[in-house]
């Protein structure tokens, strides 16, 4: 299965790096969230990738053009002008990157890619800011197993502030940031069928509203539901978060 992860938007809210970078590219740990995100992918075995880019997609470009260039030992020799890699430590990926538009939205990069998917073929669907531990490869099955058209993941949205419990006045109870309240929501790891991209009418259509609501109104949406970690990198204080969790060497999704 091939997974298309969307890599080209302006990342608005985290702009004190994104005005330099696209926002998959911002690091955690050193690595770009991207990396993170197909190392993700990787580990379940899932090794064939299509990034759809816009925003700065030139430094996407240029980051897997060079990935064995910089993270290999290699002797240049000037003379004879050629480079010898040594100990190179590679990744088992095939990438495909796409220019989908600066301003494409995100129905509209999907579609803009469809022409290096595999006719018939599942394939997973995600955004370039978004990390969890949830299994892939059960995923993959779930989707299989049910027969519709398209898998959305379900998750519980951490929350963001400490809840206090009162009775008169006095605090019961305490709890650092728990989940939010109950509600469940798009946790942007998908396994769709090739048909829905047909319901992508073009380049301004955004995968969240008419797609999406139209395979759920069809009764060709299901929901997978993650109970485990899970975390958007909208904004500093996220990539802040999540650079604390790898730090720890403690991190959910840590492969």
């Amino acid at each position: 299965m091939k997974t298309v992860i969307l890599a080209g938007g302006l990342g608005t809210r985290i702009s004190e790096e994104s005005h330099l970078k696209p926002k998959p590219m911002i690091e955690i740990g050193g690595r770009p969230i991207l990396w993170h995100i197909m190392k993700l992918y990787s580990a379940a075995g899932f090794n064939d990738f299509v990034v759809c880019l816009g925003y700065k997609g030139y430094v996407i470009k240029e980051y897997f053009a060079n990935y064995v260039l910089h993270s290999a030992d290699l002797t240049v020799d000037l003379d004879k002008g050629s480079i010898e890699y040594h100990a190179t430590n590679h990744e088992p990926w095939r990438v495909t990157l796409v220019e989908t538009g600066a301003e494409t939205m995100t129905g509209g990069r999907l579609k803009r890619v469809a022409k290096y998917l595999t006719p018939g073929e599942a394939f997973f669907f995600t955004y370039g800011d978004g990390l969890s531990d949830v299994d892939l490869g059960a995923l993959a099955e779930f989707h299989k197993a049910h027969g519709k058209a398209a898998t959305i993941t379900a998750v519980a949205p951490p929350g963001r502030y400490g809840a206090l419990e009162l009775t008169d006045g006095r605090v019961q109870r305490f709890t650092e940031k728990p989940p939010g309240d109950n509600g469940l929501i798009n946790g942007g790891f998908f396994v769709l069928q090739p048909e829905v991209i047909d319901r992508i009418d073009g380049d301004a259509t955004s995968w969240e509203a008419a797609p999406l609501e139209g395979l759920a109104r069809d009764g060709e949406l299901m929901a997978y539901r993650h109970d485990g970690f899970w975390a958007a990198m909208d904004t500093l204080r996220d990539k802040n978060h999540l650079e604390a969790l790898w730090a720890s060497g403690e991190a959910p999704w840590r492969r």
